[in-house]
């Protein structure tokens, strides 16, 4: 028998009003099933926080998630299974806290949650946009695609920085000595690394409260999740994949529970959850209301505007012929296919446009510094 773990929630109940409590359940999807199944549309699970003085001591830091990341990208991209590469990484964690966590985030997604989902329990070791990567990635099928760029361009980060806060005053103290006036380009990066060295502290500061605020506004505030997930659909390239990646995870979840006998009101609530974007979970849950209504499935899509002429189109042909998980899973089938053909694509994109960046980065801080090197002669004449 599967045990059950505390979840607290918050929601909103038929009537509309706030609510809140704790579900006893084997896993976070089930908690959020057990939740609409009494009616209440849940706005945030997360399970009980095991008390201060019960945790493990060893602290997870930054460095073990980006460490664990890269891993996990490597064994996505060699083709490992998501269960046993968390559960590879958990043995050969040098901490127990971290073995701990890896562990429960193997059984999570062994019990059938998307990976994103189980991150939640975890926020304060994976942010909230480390954990919308994620999904994204899911989505898109594009797990190994998403943790590199995110390792590059750390690196880029920390390499650019190193060069800004050490080398370059090494640079900088040898050229006081030359007696004539430095490259423009020079000039601009030594400015800038003074810049760093004077300001670094508070503009990091200053990132880290906007940042924080920022998690913490869009965790209280529907509007602005919505606005920006309406900001991203209309984003060249990225929107249109999001965007199917929205309808894919709607139309497979729908005929699943579906062909589940799971109830078509109750099967539009869990194809809500599974858009990630709360345009598309807003627009699915609007389309619930006008089925509970007595509007028929396609109708209610097509008056939506959100939803493409080939889903209406097959929703309509699934509820004449009886058939509507068979529709939704050609729905299903056809825009992954369209959101994976689009990925791969950028994905072949993705690996030089990081090394150019960080070729761009380096290489011209390391120009800029042997440009008078390069001007010596004309210096010394």
């Amino acid at each position: 028998m599967e045990k059950k773990r505390p979840y607290h929630w918050q929601g909103v109940n038929k009537n509309g009003q706030a609510v809140s409590g704790m579900v006893h359940e084997s896993s976070l999807l089930a908690a959020k099933y057990q939740l609409q199944r009494q009616g209440i549309q849940p706005t945030r699970v997360q399970r009980q926080r095991t008390p201060l003085f019960r945790r493990v001591k060893q602290t997870i830091t930054s460095a073990d998630i980006a460490i664990i990341s890269r891993q996990l990208a490597t064994m996505q991209q060699a083709g490992l299974p998501l269960v046993q590469s968390l559960q590879l990484i958990a043995r050969s964690a040098n901490k127990a806290a971290l073995g701990q966590l890896l562990t429960q985030l193997a059984s999570d997604v062994e019990s059938g949650q998307p990976l994103s989902s189980a991150l939640q329990q975890f926020p304060e070791q994976f942010s909230d946009l480390y954990r919308d990567l994620v999904k994204t990635a899911e989505q898109m099928g594009a797990m190994a695609q998403v943790f590199y760029p995110a390792i590059v361009l750390l690196v880029a980060a920390v390499v650019t920085a190193i060069l800004l806060l050490w080398v370059i005053p090494q640079f900088e103290e040898m050229y006081a000595n030359f007696g004539a006036p430095l490259p423009w380009f020079t000039q601009v990066v030594i400015n800038l690394s003074r810049g760093l060295q004077a300001y670094g502290g508070y503009l990091l500061l200053a990132l880290c409260l906007v940042g924080y605020g920022f998690i913490k506004a869009r965790r209280r505030s529907y509007t602005l999740r919505h606005r920006q997930d309406r900001f991203l659909l209309k984003l060249p390239v990225l929107g249109t994949v999001l965007q199917k990646a929205a309808l894919t995870g709607f139309s497979r979840t729908l005929a699943a529970t579906f062909a589940a006998g799971i109830p078509l009101v109750e099967g539009l609530v869990l194809a809500a959850g599974a858009c990630g974007n709360h345009v598309y979970a807003k627009a699915v849950l609007q389309v619930r209301g006008d089925v509970i209504a007595g509007i028929p499935l396609h109708l209610a899509l097509g008056s939506s505007q959100l939803f493409p002429d080939l889903l209406v189109q097959l929703a309509m042909i699934g509820e004449e012929t009886g058939v509507i998980d068979d529709m939704m899973h050609k729905v299903a089938s056809i825009y992954e296919a369209e959101v994976d053909a689009t990925v791969e694509a950028l994905a072949s994109l993705i690996e030089p446009m990081m090394m150019l960046v960080l070729g761009i980065l380096v290489g011209g801080l390391v120009i800029a510094m042997y440009l008078p090197i390069f001007s010596l002669g004309n210096v010394i004449h």
